[in-house]
């Protein structure tokens, strides 16, 4: 047996030494810097937290990411913001609001994914967070990659799924299904989620009215108001320079137009 492990010891050292590796090799590994993580996919975050430091961590850990981020203190900021992100991480203790009436207000007013942030860890807390409207629950103190789990599993879930496939071009307007970006001229328009939604819905028609109840069922999941409608074609009108893009056809709906 010792003869065996004999034979082992030295053919060990025998591969050891055949194998050349540059003195500097682990110095200049441990000088190389750290590549920030690419999201497969990248999202417009809305970070809400009246912790200066904890938010700017987050923020800053996310933007390596690939994620867009844009962070708010208050619960009055967070109403202003909400309409332009894709997901909301929201923490409930803020200064000058209800985390949890935050949380209703934006549900009621849209289906944004929202991931709720929280010191309290019992269960009525979480359950109340859920009832709030929050598509997710987590916290204090929590890991980074437990966060950004999360928010992949909540997107995962609820994200629209593609129902063109791939580009639409419509004379100079580019809708791009697999980035959920919009050119106009070779010119990025920025839309928010629903914005996008919505038109890439109404190019995927093309000379077709599209009833508005069904554009609010489709776009919405029929919780949204005539108003909500209304406002998001003004929008994008706006965003694309000229309200023929959208026609609206009195007492039916909306078509993509021509501009």
């Amino acid at each position: 047996m010792l003869q065996v492990i004999e034979h082992f010891r030295h053919l060990t050292m025998e591969l050891t030494a055949s194998a050349t590796v540059p003195a500097n090799f682990l110095q200049a590994a441990l000088r190389r810097p750290i590549r920030p993580h690419k999201a497969p996919e990248s999202w417009r975050i809305l970070l809400v937290d009246n912790d200066d430091q904890d938010r700017d961590v987050l923020e800053k850990n996310l933007l390596r990411q690939g994620h867009e981020v844009r962070g708010v203190s208050t619960g009055a900021n967070a109403l202003d913001a909400y309409e332009d992100a894709d997901l909301i991480v929201l923490g409930l203790e803020l200064s000058d609001l209800d985390g949890l009436e935050i949380c209703r207000a934006i549900r009621t007013a849209c289906d944004v994914p929202i991931i709720a942030v929280t010191a309290c860890s019992s269960e009525v807390d979480t359950v109340l967070g859920l009832q709030a409207g929050a598509d997710d629950f987590v916290v204090k103190p929590f890991g980074f990659r437990e966060l950004t789990a999360r928010i992949d599993a909540v997107m995962r879930r609820v994200r629209p799924q593609s129902r063109t496939p791939g580009t639409i071009e419509h004379g100079p307007l580019r809708i791009d299904a697999g980035s959920r970006e919009v050119t106009y001229a070779g010119q990025r328009i920025r839309l928010t989620r629903k914005e996008f939604d919505l038109l890439q819905f109404l190019a995927s028609h093309p000379r077709t009215v599209i009833a508005r109840d069904v554009v609010m069922e489709q776009i919405w999941g029929g919780s949204c108001s005539r108003r909500t409608v209304d406002t998001h074609v003004s929008s994008i009108r706006t965003k694309l320079g000229s309200s023929d893009w959208i026609v609206t056809v009195r007492g039916v709906g909306f078509m993509i137009g021509e501009a």
